[in-house]
C-alpha cells in the first residue's frame, strides 16, 4: 500500500484507503465505499475525509477538522488528484504475478 499525503491549509497529511476508513465511510453515508458513483463529489470528498482521519489516527497524527472544514479547505483540483492517484494504484494493483502458496 502506498504512502501518500494530502496537503491542507499548508499541512501535509497521511492519506490511505483503510479498513477504518471505509468503516467511516459507512457511518458518514450509510452506504459502502463499493456503492460510490465515480461522478458523486460527495461522496468522494467524504472518503478522502475519512482516508485522511483514518491514516492520521493510525499515524498518530493530529486532525481535527470536521467533513464540513475539510470540503471546505480543498477544491476540485486536490480531489481530482486523490482519485486520479487512487485509480492507478488500483490498476498497478492487479498488474503483478499472481501469488501462489
Amino acid at each position: 500500500m502506498s504512502k501518500l499525503e494530502i496537503t491542507i491549509n499548508g499541512k501535509a497529511y497521511p492519506c490511505r484507503q483503510t479498513m477504518g476508513a471505509m468503516l467511516r465511510f459507512k457511518q458518514e453515508t450509510g452506504k459502502e465505499v463499493t456503492d460510490i458513483e465515480p461522478g458523486s463529489l460527495a461522496d468522494l470528498c467524504t472518503f478522502l475525509w475519512c482516508c485522511i482521519v483514518s491514516a492520521c489516527k493510525s499515524d498518530g497524527v493530529e486532525f481535527n477538522l470536521s467533513l464540513m472544514e475539510f470540503a471546505d479547505s480543498i477544491g476540485p483540483d486536490e480531489m481530482q488528484a486523490w482519485s486520479d492517484s487512487t485509480t492507478t494504484e488500483a490498476q498497478h494493483d492487479g498488474d503483478g504475478e499472481k501469488k501462489t502458496e
